[in-house]
């Protein structure tokens, strides 16, 4: 019905991508954006083929508007970057939706001042604990590579560059103390 409807409505080219919502490669997507060019329209069925939420279709439609690529949705009005009225409704949802951003900062931020008055940390877990960041740092100053370190501990390579990072970060801290 989709594809009928986007015949009808005269689109040249379509894209689709198939699976679910919670799908984040969508090669259908990407492979329509890499087609788009300056001056293109691209039409979609609803709104929310485009974009699961209303912030990813903002920030796709960003991103058109960037390439000075419109958008428009054939069964809603108010999606249509061709038009001076479906520019002020995106628009108005763009705001609405930086203003709901906001919002959540602004009830995040003061509980996470709580926290970390307390000493408690939010985020992941760290992935080495104190004894395996111990062992990783002493086969480090003995010349192991950093690739034979993380197998030997079971954890990415990036883990152990991040070890390192903040280990660099904190004896910078400690010589800048110094002076």
């Amino acid at each position: 019905m989709q594809l009928d409807s986007l015949k009808e409505f005269g689109c040249i080219k379509s894209f689709s991508d198939i699976g679910t919502g919670s799908n984040t490669t969508r090669e259908g997507l990407k492979s329509c954006l890499e087609y788009m060019r300056e001056g293109d329209t691209l039409v979609v069925w609803k709104a929310d083929r485009l974009g699961r939420s209303t912030l990813e279709l903002l920030k796709l439609v960003g991103v058109l508007q960037e390439r000075k690529i419109n958008f428009k949705s054939i069964t809603e009005n108010l999606f249509d970057t061709t038009s001076p009225n479906g520019k002020l409704i995106l628009g108005i949802f763009a705001l609405l939706a930086e203003h709901e951003r906001d919002r959540i900062r602004e009830r995040i931020m003061p509980g996470l001042a709580v926290a970390r008055a307390k000493g408690k940390l939010g985020g992941r877990l760290p992935l080495l604990s104190e004894a395996k960041r111990k062992i990783a740092l002493d086969a480090l100053n003995k010349e192991n590579s950093v690739a034979s370190v993380a197998k030997a501990l079971g954890v990415s390579v990036m883990t152990i560059y991040r070890l390192l990072r903040r280990e660099r970060d904190k004896e910078l801290k400690v010589k800048d103390f110094r002076k």
